[in-house]
C-alpha cells in the first residue's frame, strides 16, 4: 500500500520565501495589472478565461524579461503576447458537437446582469464620450479607459495636472447631462 504524502503546504512555504530574480516584473505586474486584464476582458467573452490570458501572457513575458530592452514599451510587448496567445488558442480550439432531441435551456441570468443591456450602456457611453470635444476626450480616455494618473495624463498630454482636473470635470459633467445616459441614473 502506498502513502499518499502532501507536499503543497512545504512548496507553498518555500515559493513565500523565495525572491524573484526580477524585481522590477512583480512591481510591473502590480501596477499595470488591471489595465492588462481589461485588455485581456476585452479579447474573450468569460473572465475566468481572460485572467487565465492575462497569467499566459505574463508566464511569456517572464520569460523573456532580460531580452526587452525597452523596458517602457512593456504594455505593448505585454498586449501583443495576449493577442497572440489569445490567437493561438482560438486556432487550437476543439469543437465539439452533440447531436440531441431537445434544445437545452440556458440558465437564467441573475437580475441586472444582462449582456444586451450592458453593451447598450457600453455602446451608449462610447458615444456619449465621442461628443466630447477631442481634448477634453483625450483626457477622459486616458483617465479611466486607460486608468493612468492625473499626473501621468498631464504628462502624455503635455499640460499641467490642474488642467487636467478641470477638463476632465467639465467633460465628466457634460456626460451626466447627456440625455442618452440617462436611463442609467
Amino acid at each position: 500500500m502506498t502513502a499518499l504524502v502532501c507536499t503543497s503546504a512545504s512548496n507553498a512555504a518555500t515559493a513565500r520565501t523565495r525572491t524573484f530574480p526580477y524585481p522590477s516584473f512583480s512591481s510591473y505586474v502590480e501596477d499595470r495589472r488591471p489595465v492588462l486584464l481589461r485588455t485581456a476582458r476585452s479579447l474573450t467573452a468569460n473572465p475566468s478565461d481572460a485572467e487565465d490570458l492575462l497569467q499566459t501572457a505574463l508566464a511569456k513575458t517572464y520569460v523573456a524579461w532580460e531580452r526587452i530592452e525597452d523596458h517602457r514599451a512593456l504594455d505593448g510587448y505585454v498586449r501583443r503576447a495576449l493577442v497572440n496567445t489569445r490567437t493561438s488558442q482560438w486556432r487550437k480550439r476543439k469543437v465539439d458537437e452533440f447531436a440531441c432531441d431537445e434544445m437545452p435551456e440556458p440558465e437564467p441570468l441573475p437580475a441586472g446582469d444582462d449582456p444586451a443591456e450592458r453593451q447598450a450602456l457600453h455602446d451608449a457611453m462610447w458615444r456619449a464620450v465621442m461628443k466630447l470635444p477631442a481634448r477634453q476626450r483625450a483626457m477622459v480616455v486616458l483617465r479611466y479607459y486607460e486608468d493612468l494618473s492625473e499626473a501621468r495624463t498631464a504628462e502624455v498630454l503635455g499640460v499641467s495636472v490642474g488642467t487636467v482636473k478641470s477638463a476632465v470635470s467639465r467633460a465628466l459633467a457634460k456626460l451626466r447631462e447627456d440625455p442618452e445616459l440617462g436611463f442609467v441614473r
